[in-house]
């Protein structure tokens, strides 16, 4: 397994890249910049209601040029960590119609308890920059889909984790198959969603873990609701 200080270089070396290589891809194209406003009756997180029940209001802002990309992205919701927002960069192009994405991912929980249950403090690293990364590699053909995510931080958990995507979309429906691999433990899920998009704006997902080694989730078939709104259109 990797050290802290090797996964925190790799993501360095990586985000460097696809920042440079951004700023380099402005001359030859036009910047782009998009934003959204969403809101959700759950926040639903690989098959993970992780708002127990509660609503969640998200918004992104992006800019990107070349194929090149970057943004922020944030959400309500998560009732165990608080307040969400992402930092990304990444890279997507489509190569004799095959698409391929490269991105990495820093998730931020500045709202987080930075003490224990004994009124301790202590050094919550998920409010740190680079505490919890991916890298997220994904790869579609024809409809079908490959992911596969990374953990090159993670916040101090020790075993790190991965997480794969299979998917097929036809029309508006996308059916989705997820693997949750806690690398070095034994608490792995599986769960399989199935997506209706209605229009541009409004979702319709259930969602049912199939096989889960962790009795803390609920289990539940989850019915989510979803609306999207683009920004500056």
């Amino acid at each position: 397994m990797l050290s802290k200080k090797s996964k925190m270089l790799r993501l360095a070396t990586l985000s460097l890249a696809v920042a440079g290589a951004m700023s380099v891809s402005h001359s030859a194209s036009a910047v782009e910049v998009s934003g959204s406003v969403g809101v959700a009756n759950m926040y639903l997180w690989r098959g993970v209601d992780l708002g127990q029940g509660d609503a969640a209001v998200s918004g992104d802002l992006s800019v990107s040029a070349g194929g090149f990309y970057g943004g922020i992205w944030g959400s309500s919701g998560d009732a165990a960590n608080g307040t969400e927002y992402d930092l990304y960069v990444g890279y997507g192009a489509e190569f004799g119609g095959v698409s391929v994405d490269l991105s990495v991912w820093n998730y931020m929980y500045p709202s987080s308890a930075e003490t224990d249950e004994d009124g301790n403090t202590v050094d919550n690293e998920l409010d740190d920059f680079g505490g919890l990364s991916e890298v997220v590699l994904s790869l579609g053909f024809a409809g079908f889909g490959v992911s596969v995510y990374d953990a090159i931080a993670d916040a101090g958990a020790g075993s790190g984790y991965e997480y794969y995507t299979v998917s097929y979309s036809y029309d508006a429906f996308t059916v989705l198959a997820g693997l949750h691999d806690n690398v070095g433990g034994t608490e792995n899920m599986t769960h399989v969603d199935v997506k209706y998009a209605f229009n541009d704006n409004l979702t319709f997902t259930l969602s049912q873990q199939v096989d889960s080694g962790d009795d803390s989730h609920d289990d539940d078939l989850k019915f989510v609701v979803s609306y999207s709104l683009p920004i500056g259109e």
